[in-house]
């Protein structure tokens, strides 16, 4: 970032925040009336306006947001979501674009607590919290995970990285998580998606924001499981993420 790029994004990062903090406040008590109301269908709705003011708050660090999908996704099957993850406004991307099919997140289990509107929305829309140095809560946790998912045809969103990539430069995939969900939910579709540059948000922390970025995200081939072996799925999957990630 040049200098005096690196100069305006200060008073533009502070504005972000701003907008941030005050989608987030405000949309907690709108997700409890959401679930009040109209239940789990009245939550989604609440979260997908939440997460589409989340992106719009963006353009005020003069960032751009692109999505492709060539493919036309089933609305009546479950899927499995594979994606890179580069930085917190993956969540939003996934949930605004992909919101047709239910997505569902795994996260940290710290995430469920202290924080508004997100930790509302992990425990209450259908996501599962995992404990990921207790593989006995976090095992049983993402079975009953893939069965909820396959049981209402929801989709299952999985970053196998586990972190966030910090320069965008994909880390190696953990296949445990996945084996999981394979299992549990057979008949699911999975999908690799690619995002890509949103880790430049955060290049140098949290203060001052990345401006003037280009964020992509895009919806690869799905894998047909049929004849495939679970390792087979695995190969494919990651390459498929992995294949348009800017380095």
């Amino acid at each position: 970032m040049g200098a005096l790029k690196r100069i305006i994004s200060y008073p533009l990062s502070i504005v972000f925040y701003l907008f941030f903090g005050l989608t987030l406040l405000i949309f907690h008590p709108f997700q409890w009336l959401g679930v009040q109301l109209g239940g789990a269908k009245g939550h989604r709705g609440v979260i997908n306006l939440m997460n589409l003011c989340l992106l719009r708050c963006l353009h005020v660090l003069g960032v751009r947001i692109s999505f492709k999908n060539q493919y036309k996704l089933p609305l009546d099957r479950s899927l499995i979501i594979v994606s890179n993850h580069q930085s917190m406004f993956d969540v939003p991307l996934i949930s605004w674009y992909l919101r047709k099919h239910k997505p569902k997140f795994i996260s940290k289990i710290e995430l469920g607590k202290g924080i508004p509107s997100i930790s509302f929305n992990l425990r209450n829309g259908g996501h599962v919290l995992i404990d990921r140095k207790n593989a006995k809560q976090s095992i049983p946790a993402l079975s009953k995970f893939g069965k909820y998912i396959a049981e209402h045809k929801f989709s299952a969103v999985i970053y196998p990285e586990g972190t966030r990539s910090r320069t965008g430069q994909p880390k190696r995939f953990a296949h445990t998580g996945l084996k999981i969900l394979f299992k549990n939910a057979p008949d699911a579709l999975v999908v690799p998606v690619t995002i890509n540059n949103s880790w430049k948000l955060v290049r140098f922390g949290n203060f001052p924001m990345g401006i003037g970025i280009h964020l992509t995200l895009e919806v690869q081939e799905p894998v047909a499981a049929e004849n495939l072996t679970t390792d087979e799925i695995l190969d494919i999957t990651e390459k498929r993420v992995i294949s348009t990630i800017k380095k």
